[in-house]
């Protein structure tokens, strides 16, 4: 139910997105550079909205964006449930899952931290 609910939002979200891009190019046109700010891609000395603007609310921007809306579904963990099998990348760059370091009955602990 959550994936089919997930499909319906972003497949509106895409319709209604196109359309605007069709009957108002250039306010979407400023709309899209100014979530660019946001992100501060903008920043970037190689980016160019004609590269990659026109592609914002096609086919594979929907697929893309449904990809991750349901992986992050399987990411997320509540209270009394198993916890999800999340990908994680080791020193060595190899992107692994959390399950792939349980070993037999002992328990796996995770050590978060930071360093700023």
């Amino acid at each position: 139910l959550q994936k089919f609910l997930i499909l319906l939002h972003v497949t509106m979200s895409v319709v209604v997105g196109k359309t605007l891009m069709i009957l108002f190019p250039d306010a979407m046109k400023r709309y899209i550079l100014k979530q660019g700010e946001k992100s501060r891609m903008n920043e970037n000395p190689k980016f160019s909205y004609e590269n990659w603007g026109p592609t914002f609310f096609s086919f594979k921007y929907l697929l893309f964006v449904l990809k991750v809306k349901w992986k992050r579904l399987e990411d997320e963990a509540y209270e009394g449930h198993p916890a999800p099998n999340t990908p994680v990348v080791t020193f060595n760059g190899e992107v692994r899952h959390l399950f792939d370091f349980m070993q037999d009955n002992r328990p796996l602990i995770l050590n978060f931290g930071s360093c700023t």
